[in-house]
């Protein structure tokens, strides 16, 4: 029979070397956790742009549409030395709007047409959400959308990760026709087929389709000044 002393000294080193082991694997695929993570992003990227990629093509594709990225400020003057797909979005959100650093990614397709792709992110029901909104030349007519969550309810306010209801955004207007900024809203009962600014808000995803829109207003409106300016 093992004396306390032995047990205690016995539990101690192998903790440790379970610690070391685990501490090494970490180490170790921390590079290819951090290039997953970028590899999504960039697929959430081109999803945006009506650009289906995988895991192994991502990067390629990425490279061959996203043509361009910039970094700017509210009165969308470009900041040097900065780079879009560095910018960490979620804390940036955190940031007051005028104060912001506002990344843009900017998508030639096959058509050769232009399109601007600005990240968004806010708050659902049970987490963050989040997107990317494409816009035409006119930086005003959306060409297509991608949004993500971390846990809203499957079949209520997770619908919005869905092919379905993001096609609703595209043809739809970020300014009306006096030229002010109106963002989009996810209408609860369903948009007017007519409405340029509204979609269908998630049955039974109130608080997801409020937070979407708020999102988009909040996260969109910083970019005014750079929509405005022509090209």
């Amino acid at each position: 029979m093992h004396s306390n002393r032995y047990i205690f000294i016995y539990s101690t080193v192998k903790v440790i070397i379970v610690a070391i082991l685990l501490t090494v694997v970490a180490i170790g695929l921390k590079p290819k956790q951090q290039y997953n993570i970028k590899v999504e992003k960039m697929q959430n990227i081109l999803a945006s742009v009506n650009i289906l990629s995988t895991t192994k093509n991502a990067e390629e594709l990425f490279n061959k549409y996203i043509v361009d990225q910039k970094v700017i400020d509210v009165n969308g003057n470009e900041q040097p030395n900065l780079k879009a797909f560095d910018i960490n979005v979620e804390q940036e959100s955190k940031v007051p709007a005028d104060k912001r650093k506002l990344p843009i990614y900017i998508c030639k397709t096959d058509k050769g047409e232009t399109k601007y792709i600005l990240p968004t992110y806010g708050k659902g029901l049970w987490g963050p959400i989040w997107g990317y909104i494409s816009v035409n030349d006119d930086k005003n007519t959306v060409y297509g959308s991608f949004f993500d969550h971390k846990g809203e309810t499957p079949g209520l306010g997770a619908e919005i990760a869905t092919t379905a209801f993001q096609a609703q955004f595209a043809g739809k207007k970020l300014f009306d026709d006096n030229g002010t900024f109106v963002s989009i809203k996810a209408v609860k009962g369903g948009a007017d087929k007519n409405d340029v600014h509204g979609v269908d808000a998630i049955s039974g995803g109130t608080i997801t389709s409020n937070g979407l829109t708020k999102m988009l207003m909040d996260e969109l409106k910083p970019y005014e000044n750079f929509l405005k300016q022509k090209n």
